[in-house]
């Protein structure tokens, strides 16, 4: 025979009645999102800002209160072409500067190849850990996204080149094998 709702059976060391468990639950619920709060609020969070045109943002180190961060000079960019901003902090004080660069100039350089360019550094802010709640490692990059031209090794055969390029016609299925040969025939028989 089924019971009621509402009578009380033990579960566990538990009544259940009404809501009891339902409460009980949501307790430990609660009781789980503190926990996770609380590591969080230990532990800190990575923070990436997106990238951002250079010339219209503002570098997050000037808003610091401790330390502005030291500025080295990577090169003088490219004239004409414009510059980008990209900033990266450590999730704690445990992570290397080191680490913060590498994610800053890998998010530079994927920037620049979604244009189909090359990332060019101008600039890099850094700070490293500074023992106070809150201070972790921070980079900053200022960058352009250039054009590099293909470079040919000075003693490469014009003829070699002009080979692999009528191989790669070749291979992506633009030539067929007749024209192919055909091709590769007058390159070899040039003087």
């Amino acid at each position: 025979m089924k019971k009621p709702d509402n009578d009380v059976a033990p579960t566990g060391g538990l009544h259940k009645s009404g809501n009891c468990e339902i409460g009980f639950r949501a307790t430990g619920t609660i009781r789980a999102a503190i926990a996770l709060a609380s590591i969080v609020g230990l532990v800190g969070c990575a923070i990436s800002s997106p990238i951002e045109p250079a010339k219209t943002s503002k570098s997050r180190f000037d808003s610091a209160l401790l330390y502005k961060g030291k500025t080295t000079i990577i090169g003088p960019g490219t004239p004409g072409s414009e510059q980008y901003r990209v900033f990266e902090q450590g999730a704690t004080g445990f992570v290397p500067l080191q680490a913060v660069r590498e994610t800053a100039e890998q998010r530079a350089q994927e920037f620049c190849r979604g244009k189909g360019l090359s990332m060019e550094s101008i600039t890099e802010r850094d700070s490293t850990h500074i023992p106070a709640p809150g201070k972790f490692p921070r980079v900053e990059i200022v960058f352009d996204c250039i054009v590099i031209p293909p470079v040919r090794a000075e003693n490469e055969d014009p003829k070699y080149t002009k080979l692999r390029d009528l191989k790669r016609l070749l291979d992506s299925g633009a030539l067929t094998q007749a024209e192919f040969d055909r091709e590769k025939a007058k390159i070899l028989n040039q003087p």
